[in-house]
């Protein structure tokens, strides 16, 4: 046929559109035949997914996945599911969405499918806050693995990475991740996640650490992914691309969602029951006699550690808590607390076992010191997360006002039968008591000021911490409420009035629930921002 006879574009009906529709293959059919090819001669698909060389000094494998070759489809999830012989509920890759609000700046509505995994970050939080080295990033992959036999299933690397990476796997006991299926990648074989995929949207790539150092950590705005975290926490190592620039108002297709987290209800009792002992032993340096003050926070100490040992999914390994002490602080937690418990035992032991009675006051003054700096461990265990719910302000004056408002009405309680109401001591600590409930309930009370409507279209973090403080968690914040008025406040003033020590037990009571149900709402109100999700059902 001549030029002269092809027929113009303006002859081609819907029929000759159609006909030539069905004569291109469709990403399933291509990748059926790539992988049935009778060619041995021909590389097999995959080799395309993968870079033409290994890194080099500065460099590391990372993630790259295509944002217009992703249509959602879940293969990369089942693959991974799969190869790696997860369980039910577990999944090492996922599928999110991410969605447009309409206005000037866009005013069609638009989404976008996002798969997600592990970032085998440049900085990975995961591996600076474990305690027991269980993650290792490879010198030359850069690639950040799990040490499955190491881990104590503490599940700080999951307070620690802002990408919800690490699973927690209750039947194992321990945690679990991507490890970009290396042992594939050491023998040429692409990731199961990138083979799966029928659009070749996943593809191995290498990247300059300091490039990702200097695009993320410098001022300025950032180019990651909209709607994830900052990737300044860990450096993330993931490339998100795409020819068409991304709307910068997306938001997450799970952003709307309001999910109490995990309560982790061993570390509330642990972390109260720390806080009281530290009280104790600080007003045991002040307030004389001591004896009882020094036993009550002996025996709660010790209590306390023996519970925080039922957090643990491996609680046998728990001796091997210290060796991440250099980066972790839970690792530095651990060597405080268990070196207060040991400074403690021995000073309330001194009051029954003369040889051990010597420098009463340098010893009182050790248990408090190193007890408040377990405190401040503490704290900083989830201040160091960068969750907004958990900034140093809101942990510090939460941890230590339990300690200043346990500690007072402990030793209200101790002293309450040998001293008369008139006593001074009795009056400044019904005083100390008051003043610091009240400041404590008021500080705790600033959260309500992220406190918006439901029909807000944007929320931040705070604003889902608020709304479930007063929505699904009312009743616990309600009840903690109730329980810190009477307990550090009603009653403590009425045993000023009529001297009754069974008043001063029930404020105690009280004082002590109240702080539980803080704790609990300290866990079960953050409200994380993490990568895409799917739109919830």
């Amino acid at each position: 046929m001549t030029a002269a006879a092809i027929p113009p574009d303006e002859s081609r009906t819907l029929i000759d559109a159609l006909l030539d529709d069905q004569r291109t293959l469709t990403a399933v059919e291509r990748f059926a035949r790539w992988h049935e090819s009778p060619d041995e001669s021909v590389p097999p698909a995959y080799r395309r997914l993968l870079p033409a060389s290994s890194p080099r000094p500065g460099e590391q494998y990372a993630f790259e996945v295509n944002l217009d070759q992703c249509s959602g489809c879940k293969a990369c999830v089942t693959a991974c599911h799969s190869l790696n012989g997860l369980e039910t509920t577990e999944t090492w890759r996922s599928v999110g969405l991410l969605i447009s609000q309409l206005s000037t700046i866009t005013p069609q509505p638009s989404q976008q499918h996002i798969t997600t995994a592990c970032h085998h970050c440049a900085d990975p939080g995961c591996l600076n806050g474990c305690p027991v080295l269980a993650y290792d990033k490879d010198p030359v992959t850069g690639i950040v693995r799990h040490l499955d036999d190491q881990c104590i299933g503490c599940q700080y690397c999951v307070m620690k990475c802002p990408y919800d990476v690490p699973k927690y796997s209750d039947r194992l006991g321990i945690v679990r991740k991507c490890d970009m299926c290396h042992s594939r990648l050491a023998v040429g074989e692409a990731p199961a996640c990138g083979q799966a995929c029928p659009n070749e949207a996943i593809r191995i790539s290498v990247v300059v650490t300091k490039t990702i150092t200097s695009q993320f950590r410098n001022p300025g705005p950032t180019t990651f992914l909209p709607g994830s975290p900052d990737p300044a926490i860990t450096l993330p190592t993931t490339r998100y691309l795409s020819t068409r620039p991304l709307p910068g108002n997306l938001l997450a297709g799970d952003h709307a969602l309001l999910r109490p987290a995990h309560s982790h209800l061993p570390l509330v009792f642990m972390l109260v029951l720390t806080q009281l002992s530290v009280g104790a032993s600080t007003a045991a340096v002040f307030i004389a006699p001591a004896k009882w003050l020094a036993l009550l926070a002996a025996t709660t100490g010790i209590g306390a550690l023996g519970i925080a040992s039922l957090h643990l999914g491996k609680p046998l390994k728990a001796w091997r808590a210290f060796l991440g002490w250099r980066k972790s602080w839970f690792s530095r937690e651990v060597i405080m607390f268990c070196g207060y418990a040991l400074i403690a035992v021995i000073n309330a032991a001194a009051f029954w076992c003369p040889p051990l009675a010597a420098a009463p006051k340098p010893r009182a003054v050790a248990a408090a010191v190193s007890g408040l700096m377990g405190v401040v461990c503490s704290a900083m265990i989830y201040v160091d997360t960068q969750r907004e719910f958990w900034r140093a302000g809101q942990c510090f004056g939460k941890f230590l006002g339990t300690t200043l408002v346990l500690g007072t009405v402990t030793t209200l309680w101790v002293h309450a039968n040998g001293l008369a109401n008139s006593n001074p001591l009795v009056a400044a600590l019904v005083a100390l008591l008051l003043i610091a409930t009240t400041a404590k309930l008021s500080w705790e009370r600033r959260i309500f000021h992220y406190l918006v409507d439901v029909n807000t279209p944007v929320l931040t973090s705070l604003n889902k911490s608020a709304r479930l403080l007063n929505d699904q968690l009312g009743l616990a914040t309600r009840g903690r409420i109730a329980c810190g008025i009477f307990g550090g406040i009603i009653l403590p003033a009425l045993f000023l009035l009529q001297h009754a020590p069974a008043l001063i037990f029930a404020a105690l009571l009280l004082c002590v629930v109240g702080e539980l149900l803080e704790r609990f709402l300290f866990f079960a109100a953050v409200a994380p921002v993490s990568m895409p999700g799917g739109i919830p059902a």
